[in-house]
């Protein structure tokens, strides 16, 4: 088992500052997102969200097998943040940068223009375990602040992130990669988001790959030009 490269077991709330342990900080960008989450979610009603939808939505099928990478993605977000956390704290921090843009941008869209989506079968077809939990799903997630999406957002992050790890073989980054195609076509075959909602995430994911990142596509070209020259 490979050791993590911070001993953890060291940390103290005195150390809060100390460069060893400064990265701990950016975990606190999970709080504020859960305090905006609950307040759009609370005090924005669904009648002053417009719908957000297109003639291709209604052309992809209800299909509850989808609900396996839909619901897979929280371990997935939680799994990839803990690997480098443990073992790539660069990587760790470029990741939950990446996440809090794109929580930032994602809440005052919600804020600035309300949404939601109306795709939800109001039968689902079938009655199975998977359908099941579709539907106790649509009981606690509601349908409104989807676009742009944030299970498509975190996942093309986490994409991004493991392709610049260098510890991890081609099989795990094509594992990712897969997943995080599977993630994104669920949000739409379960009918939690619009076709749209995953294209408004890619410029959103381009910005914070910009702010995350930008040190090491600078650092990228500077070796490329070099081995070049």
């Amino acid at each position: 088992m490979r050791k993590p490269v911070v001993d953890y077991r060291q940390f103290r709330l005195s150390k809060w500052n100390d460069p060893t342990f400064s990265h701990v900080k950016l975990l606190l960008g999970w709080v504020g997102y859960f305090v905006m989450y609950i307040l759009t979610e609370n005090l924005i009603p669904a009648e002053r969200c417009t719908p957000v939808h297109c003639a291709l939505d209604d052309k992809i099928p209800f299909c509850e097998i989808f609900l396996i990478p839909y619901v897979g993605w929280y371990l997935f977000v939680i799994g990839s943040l803990l690997y480098f956390f443990l073992y790539h704290v660069e990587n760790f921090k470029r990741l939950q940068i990446f996440i809090i843009v794109t929580q930032v941008v994602a809440m005052a869209i919600y804020v600035i223009f309300p949404n939601r989506q109306d795709l939800r079968p109001l039968d689902l077809p079938r009655d199975n375990f998977l359908t099941q939990g579709v539907a106790f799903l649509y009981s606690f997630d509601t349908n409104t602040g989807v676009c742009p999406s944030l299970h498509c957002a975190y996942s093309i992050g986490i994409t991004s992130i493991f392709l610049k790890e260098k510890q991890v073989g081609w099989w795990v980054k094509t594992g990712v990669i897969v997943f995080t195609v599977l993630v994104c076509l669920s949000t739409m075959f379960i009918k939690q988001h619009s076709f749209l909602d995953f294209l408004a995430a890619l410029p959103v994911c381009l910005l914070a790959e910009i702010i995350a990142c930008g040190g090491y596509w600078k650092t990228y070209r500077t070796k490329r030009q070099s081995a070049a020259g």
